[in-house]
């Protein structure tokens, strides 16, 4: 699994795969704007984070195994 990959996985589930940095700078590119680490721990931010990360990771499902 890449490093985007473990990030897209852990912005779409909660979980953290690799490492916070990876997953923060994808939350920042997916919204476009700084994400503060505060904001990640409220429910309605992963509800909405959750459907803007959605198509990237559904699009997973689509590479091929290495």
């Amino acid at each position: 699994m890449t490093r985007r990959e473990a990030a897209i996985v852990s912005a779409y589930t909660g979980f953290l795969l690799g490492d916070f940095s990876a997953m923060h700078e994808y939350i920042e590119e997916v919204l476009g704007r700084p994400v503060f680490t505060h904001e990640m721990g409220s429910h309605d931010f992963a509800e909405m984070l959750r459907e803007r990360v959605k198509s990237d990771f559904v699009a997973l499902s689509n590479v091929v195994e290495r």
